[in-house]
């Protein structure tokens, strides 16, 4: 597939500026982006993030719980609000528990409620907008896009040549860091043979989408959660640092080290690590552990982390650009 970019111009050559809120609302956190778009580039204007667990229960239940939806609800309300100050023009996305879950059309009434409308997006369309976020100010063949979701991940090989963006291969895989800890990671902390099964279904799930690959990827690039925690992780970083996160490179051999470090944690302790995020601690070895198993199958020596991820491919998607 082969993808240029679109402009709506307002004279010849040139576009108007357009503000834009994206919303990602994935199964661990609901995050937005406030940007403002003009000929292609983004300017970030505002990022929040909150971790609400959506898909709290959902691998066992097919439901998403009132009380995952109402704190969902809340934190995409306060972005609403936010948005509305900003004057920006809402994009709005449901991603895989808003999927899977057979009351998703009763979560999005909620959502309603608080003036989103997002829309539950397929597999494929979210691999595409990861993509063209992740490859913003990006050129060259053979990169391969994995956003590391709660519920899902998605895997995408492409290239970007001339501002021309072209997917040989996406899918969305119902692989994520929620989903592994719900299967299998029950201990505190997890025992030896919990890890493994963990690995060996990943790497069931993973390994016909290598298999099935055109050509081997030439470079890596994490996108969300789970990818970001690593590097701060691997930084020490006190305080969240973007500028020191994006573009930042985690070896497998360094990956494999913090992921066994936090494996041989109780989750207390892990909510005292520097770098995480205490909230995201009750998945982040299941991420690791994803993110271990894709850089094996493409068999690669490291990994880019991106802040550009899909709220970028949103926001561009939005503008036209």
């Amino acid at each position: 597939m082969r993808f240029g970019r679109r402009h709506d111009a307002d004279e010849v050559g040139r576009t108007a500026p357009c503000r834009i809120a994206a919303i990602d609302i994935g199964t661990v956190t609901a995050r937005m982006l406030i940007a403002e778009v003009h000929e292609g580039r983004v300017h970030e204007l505002a990022r929040r993030t909150v971790i609400t667990q959506l898909g709290e229960g959902l691998t066992s239940t097919g439901l998403l719980s009132a009380e995952a939806m109402l704190r969902t609800t809340e934190a995409v309300g306060s972005f609403a609000e936010e948005a509305s100050l900003e004057d920006a023009r809402l994009a709005a996305v449901a991603t895989s528990a808003s999927r899977d879950a057979s009351n998703g059309e009763a979560f999005l009434t909620m959502l309603a409620s608080v003036g989103t409308q997002p829309e539950i997006i397929s597999g494929d369309r979210e691999a595409y907008l990861s993509f063209l976020g992740a490859t913003y100010g990006f050129t060259g063949e053979g990169i391969l896009v994995a956003d590391l979701g709660g519920g899902s991940t998605e895997l995408v090989l492409g290239a970007v040549v001339n501002g021309e963006r072209r997917i040989d291969k996406a899918e969305s895989i119902d692989v994520g860091s929620k989903r592994v800890t719900e299967l299998f990671l029950h201990g505190d902390p997890p025992v030896g043979e919990e890890l493994a099964e963990a690995r060996r279904w990943i790497d069931a799930q993973l390994a016909p989408y290598f298999e099935s690959l055109p050509a081997r990827p030439h470079e890596l690039h994490a996108l969300a959660g789970t990818a970001t925690s690593l590097s701060a992780i691997d930084q020490e970083l006190i305080v969240y640092d973007p500028r020191r996160v994006h573009g930042s490179r985690v070896s497998a051999a360094k990956l494999r080290e913090i992921r066994e470090r936090l494996a041989a944690l109780s989750l207390a302790e892990r909510k005292e690590v520097v770098g995480l995020e205490p909230a995201r601690a009750g998945v982040i070895v299941a991420g690791a552990l994803v993110l271990e198993a894709i850089l094996a199958l493409a068999k690669l020596p490291e990994t880019v982390v991106s802040e550009h991820d899909l709220l970028y491919g949103i926001v561009l998607d939005a503008a036209g650009c």
